[in-house]
């Protein structure tokens, strides 16, 4: 009986508050002369900010057409816009700037929905090894990544020099499907130095440099404790698939509207999804050595510890991952 008087005094209080608010929102406009899109446009600056409350609006709007104008086609958009003004009853050629600003946010809105069914759509399919694309693309990250080390075979032990479980690299794309041979691909080509000095890292931790005398003064448990000053290393390309699920339910979740929303000026597109793979990955490994890790089975410590400061960081609506390297060299900051 409790529960159920609890519910239904939640139940209350939404439809009570959902009435203030559109009470509230009838007061303003008659105050101001402006509805909220007006209000949210005008008083608000460019960028996640003013997307994201733009979003809210049309999705809580108890129009029709409001609510489903979050997901038209792109192409829908301008007729999309004009039809809210007149609904709105606001004349465009007073109001021009309305309409500009309006489009800028649908076209981030519908295409950070589309960017999603994209993303889906790689990562539901599955590495194909008769497929002569899904091939190259393989074959390429290995040139990528060691431009300089032939591969006997492509059956090989050698695909363990760049991060894979075994000598056939196929069995670990089955949780994120082509979208992680997607992802990898992009960092080894765009960012050739830092993918291949990551790599490298991943490979061969480094050692800090220990004295003589200080030698002399461990016992051989002090020794073994003391004697790396950095993380052990990782398997590259596994834990870029890891990465790439981050990636990916960051999408998701909606956490990366901030920072899309911020650095697109217009729709989102899988490029920029790309681009903050490799700002992911980047961050990760110096996040990795940082935490300096006693071996690899705190991974998912360390990966958690991570996510949870990436999430924190995109909770700040002025916020844009903007890495400073070549693959994120045509990311705008607004």
């Amino acid at each position: 009986m409790k529960h159920f008087l609890r519910m239904l005094i939640q139940v209350c209080l939404y439809f009570y508050c959902k009435f203030l608010w559109r009470c509230l929102k009838f007061v303003m406009r008659k105050l101001t002369g402006r509805c909220e899109l007006q209000r949210i446009c005008y008083n608000t600056k460019p960028g996640a900010s003013r997307t994201m409350k733009i979003e809210t609006s049309l999705r809580d709007s108890k129009s029709k057409l409001l609510q489903t104008s979050v997901s038209v086609h792109p192409d829908a958009i301008e007729k999309t816009i004009e039809d809210i003004m007149e609904l709105k009853k606001i004349n465009p050629d007073i109001n021009p700037q309305l309409g500009i600003s309006l489009q800028a946010c649908l076209l981030q809105i519908v295409g950070y929905r589309n960017l999603i069914a994209d993303v889906e759509k790689l990562r539901r399919e599955p590495y194909d090894s008769d497929n002569p694309q899904h091939e190259e693309m393989l074959l390429k990250l290995w040139k990528f990544l060691k431009p300089n080390t032939p591969l006997e075979s492509r059956i090989s032990k050698q695909w363990c020099e760049i991060g894979f479980q075994g000598d056939d690299p196929k069995t670990d794309f089955r949780g994120m499907g082509l979208l992680g041979l997607y992802n990898l691909q992009y960092f080894a080509e765009r960012d050739a130095t830092a993918a291949q000095q990551v790599l490298s890292d991943s490979l061969h931790p480094k050692c800090r440099d220990i004295t003589k005398e200080e030698i002399s003064k461990f016992s051989k448990a002090e020794w073994e404790k003391t004697r790396m000053d950095k993380a052990i290393g990782y398997s590259f390309a596994i834990v870029g698939i890891n990465i790439t699920d981050l990636a990916y339910n960051l999408l998701v979740s909606g956490a990366l509207k901030t920072h899309f929303y911020n650095i697109a000026p217009e729709a989102p597109t899988l490029s920029h999804f790309q681009q903050t793979f490799c700002y992911l990955m980047h961050e990760f490994h110096k996040f990795w050595i940082d935490e300096d890790p006693m071996d690899i089975m705190e991974f998912n410590r360390v990966r958690e510890k991570f996510r949870k400061r990436i999430i924190k960081q995109l909770q700040n609506p002025d916020m844009a991952l903007c890495p400073h390297f070549a693959a994120s060299e045509g990311l705008i900051n607004m």
